[in-house]
């Protein structure tokens, strides 16, 4: 079942940002007496989306599997709040599941704004399948400290590359000169788009399209499919692929929640969490191809491939984001960044890529 669906963007524009307490207080007035229990699972993003995609799977298999002893409630984003508090509301108890991209979810564990760095994932996207399912250095060295927040890391999966959006064309750090573009609320963000010459202008998701439209910003970087069901891509005049990032996200559940669940249930969550792996990456795959091909149709925007030479200007800039991510983190950050580009280094070695 789902709840509070949003018909339009106008609707997101008048959601009022409210306390994560006063949150949590409406969200527990929702809870009915049921024989089944009811988990909460909510998004960073709308229906339809590659999140959506992966909540709906993920009930379907919870729900099938538990002969109806479980329920999963999907709420898209901007029916509890932004992405920060949704991750609040996590951790502390008020639903059972959520979406944290590594962004906003830095906010309470540093480390994992790893993920936020350019060019250190691999461009060979099954690597990216090994690493981001199964990084010891992510899911056992930091698990103490998502532990610490209320919080257990269930999964990561990419959504698509980031492609750049503008209203001019863009092919090299002097091009971003005076250039607005928005970002999330990540500081690390922040620092990689002054490194590549840009003037990073964070902006809640659902304020991007009029942003742009009224030229608060230039341009965003989002996955292909936000691109086009945010229809970000009518108030732009470029699509720019640069290879610099793949947007990634987390699924984390309430610690306390996810320690106490029978053993039957915990296995429940853990079985489902492994079989999703295989079916998000063909998923958001899917969903990016189809949803260009709806750009291309119903659009002029020109898309421009940034070449090896100029993509490496780009990437020789990202070092810069690299010492930035050890100031902000320590030795411990430190550790998880080497130990996170050993892995992928030898992921590709084995796959020769």
């Amino acid at each position: 079942m789902r709840e509070g669906r949003l018909s339009t963007m106008k609707r997101y524009t008048r959601w009022g940002v409210s306390a994560v307490a006063s949150l949590t207080l409406a969200i527990g007035t929702l809870a009915q007496p049921a024989a089944a229990e009811s988990w909460k699972f909510a998004l960073e993003e709308i229906d339809g989306s590659v999140q959506d995609a992966y909540a709906e799977a993920f009930k379907k298999r919870i729900e099938e599997k538990s002969g109806g002893e479980v329920t999963v409630n999907i709420y898209p984003y901007g029916t509890l709040g932004t992405s920060t508090q949704l991750t609040e509301l996590a951790a502390n108890g008020a639903i059972q599941f959520a979406n944290a991209s590594p962004g906003h979810l830095g906010k309470l564990i540093p480390e994992i704004q790893v993920l936020s760095i350019p060019y250190l994932l691999s461009q060979n996207n099954e690597c990216n399948k090994q690493v981001l399912g199964g990084s010891e250095v992510i899911y056992e060295n930091l698990d103490e400290k998502f532990e610490n927040q209320g919080l257990k890391l269930l999964t990561m999966y990419p959504e698509g590359q980031m492609v750049w959006t503008t209203n001019k064309k863009i092919t090299s750090p002097e091009d971003f000169s005076n250039f607005k573009i928005r970002v999330m609320t990540s500081p690390l963000l922040v620092r990689a788009y002054e490194a590549f010459g840009a003037n990073p202008t964070p902006m809640p998701y659902s304020e991007v399209y009029s942003g742009l439209q009224l030229g608060q910003i230039d341009g965003q970087v989002n996955p292909i499919f936000a691109i086009e069901e945010m229809k970000f891509y009518e108030v732009q005049d470029y699509m720019i692929w640069a290879g610099q990032q793949q947007f990634t996200t987390t699924v984390v559940a309430n610690y306390g929640f996810y320690d106490g669940l029978s053993d039957e249930h915990r296995q429940l969550v853990d079985s489902t969490v492994d079989e999703m792996v295989d079916v998000i990456f063909k998923t958001q795959d899917q969903y990016n191809k189809e949803r260009l091909e709806k750009i291309k149709q119903t659009s002029d925007i020109e898309m421009i491939h940034l070449n090896e030479e100029q993509r490496a200007v780009f990437a020789e800039r990202a070092k810069q984001v690299e010492k930035k991510f050890v100031e902000m983190t320590g030795d411990s950050g430190e550790k998880v960044l080497n130990a996170l580009t050993q892995e992928i280094k030898s992921c590709e070695d084995k796959m020769g890529s």
